[in-house]
């Protein structure tokens, strides 16, 4: 099988270590930073390179690794480029508009999409912080559709096996944007507002690791995370406004100084995360 990555940052670049760390399949890249492309070439992560400018090699499948806006926008563009009968993957944090806006634009040209998004990522962006290791262990979601085919969800469930991603979950592109704007989308909100204080200049030697759990993600790509919060505004409005109003009766009973209300409030938080928990975080 040849795959090509189509923007070698973070995501990308992990996926073409991966990609000729763990399989003996054929891996291209595609990127606008010559730089990139020969440090690439020099670490053995990809077979060839090619510029944005160049014609698209023919592969099997496609993995186009772009901010939301910038892949739709490559995506459309691009359509006719394709090798007939390919399969293309995008790898955005939303997938109900990118899903949809692929699969008009592709389909008709005789090539098939499939909308994934992987749960991995660090604080920094760029291809000199990606990593083959990268997706050990983590999940990945699949977003078919009803134009979708079973034999793309297995093949793919074959390829994220295969670079170490310890579980899939299917689901459809509307459901995964109504839990990620919960699951991830609101952390990095959260975690953005809660440094926006002055003690954040007095912090020092006052820190343990829950300060550094709930700050971790403040440091973000502002570019990236705009697009995708608007993209997938109504459900993280949802999740914004459900905190808003819990964060209110914490306010209200310290305000009240009301023991019993504040201690029940504490206890509900904590016996909802026990209850959540998965057996292997036990």
């Amino acid at each position: 099988m040849t795959i090509t990555i189509i923007g070698m940052g973070l995501i990308g670049g992990s996926l073409c270590k991966a990609i000729k760390a763990k399989t003996p399949y054929t891996c291209y890249g595609v990127n606008r930073n010559p730089a990139v492309l020969e440090a690439a070439l020099r670490d053995k992560a990809i077979d060839k390179g090619f510029s944005l400018a160049d014609k698209l090699p023919v592969s099997d499948v496609y993995i186009v690794c772009f901010h939301p806006k910038a892949a739709i926008d490559y995506i459309e563009s691009k359509s006719k480029e394709f090798a007939p009968g390919s399969l293309i993957l995008d790898v955005c944090g939303v997938k109900s508009k990118i899903v949809q806006s692929a699969e008009k634009a592709l389909f008709p040209c005789n090539v098939r999409f499939l909308g994934t998004h992987p749960m991995a990522g660090r604080e920094f962006s760029g291809y000199d912080y990606s990593l083959p290791t990268l997706y050990d262990g983590a999940s990945i979601v699949l977003t078919p559709t009803n134009q979708s085919c079973q034999e793309d969800v297995d093949l793919v469930k074959k390829l994220a096996d295969n670079l170490g991603f310890g579980r899939v979950v299917v689901t459809t592109p509307e459901e995964h944007d109504r839990i990620i704007a919960f699951t991830s989308q609101m952390a990095h909100v959260v975690a953005n507002a809660y440094v926006k204080t002055p003690m954040l200049e007095r912090h020092g030697g006052f820190t343990g690791g829950s300060f550094q759990d709930m700050t971790r993600v403040a440091r973000l790509n502002a570019d990236m995370w705009t697009e995708l919060f608007l993209m997938n505004r109504g459900p993280l409005l949802d999740e914004i406004n459900n905190i808003i109003l819990h964060l209110g009766e914490y306010r209200d009973a310290l305000a009240n100084e009301d023991e019993t209300r504040l201690h029940d409030l504490l206890q509900d938080g904590s016996d909802r995360k026990i209850q959540s928990l998965e057996p292997e975080d036990h």
